[in-house]
């Protein structure tokens, strides 16, 4: 379980194919802070860009780790095939404060930055969701960008999908990618937790 609290930015410096063919996966390379990796052990699991992969290597000394990420996984996320900087985050400690949501680094859909445009001296960051995620995305309720824990300021449905726009601090543009990002931009969206449960309680028979 993460928090959705960016720790660190990271980069990916390798992708390499673990097939010849489509239904394999890659094995990346992910390059991090001086002294991310004092901590942490193979087997350990760590959020790359909101996506739970599991640490199958590391050189602490040298700040890299590798993972290996399925073809399943490349299908449902974005930003994790390919060279180029992503968030990071560490699996969640039982004594750790709780500073952003529950989130489970299971991405559940990939969504389309519409606008993205400074408002006073914050950021305002449209996204394009699917349809099929709008009934979960709720007037300040929490949404995972990226692996990064955000307020929902305003939704609008639409026929084939759901609009919500957030307000980004400095702050979060500082110390995420999400500074980066552009209009058509794709990016990982996890939903509630508590939502999907919510509905699941309601909708069993």
């Amino acid at each position: 379980m993460f928090t959705g609290i960016i720790s660190g930015l990271g980069r990916i410096t390798e992708a390499h194919a673990l097939g010849a063919d489509p239904s394999h996966g890659l094995r990346l390379t992910v390059a991090t802070p001086p002294g991310y990796l004092d901590d942490v052990q193979i087997g350990d699991s760590i959020a790359i860009n909101g996506a739970c992969m599991t640490a199958t290597t590391l050189d602490a000394a040298a700040g890299r780790f590798t993972l290996d990420i399925s073809a399943e996984s490349l299908d449902k996320t974005c930003g994790l095939d390919s060279s180029g900087p992503v968030n990071l985050e560490k699996a969640l400690r039982a004594s750790d404060r709780l500073g952003g949501h529950i989130v489970a680094g299971h991405v559940d859909g990939i969504g389309t930055v519409t606008y993205f445009a400074p408002v006073g001296e914050s950021w305002e960051l449209r996204i394009e969701a699917p349809r099929a995620l709008g009934r979960y995305l709720a007037l300040k309720g929490s949404v995972a960008v990226n692996g990064v824990s955000l307020t929902v300021n305003r939704v609008s449905d639409h026929d084939n999908s759901t609009e919500l726009a957030i307000n980004l601090i400095p702050h979060t543009l500082e110390h995420t990618t999400l500074g980066s990002l552009e209009a058509g931009a794709r990016v990982n969206l996890e939903i509630d937790l508590i939502a999907r449960y919510v509905e699941r309680a309601m909708t069993a028979r």
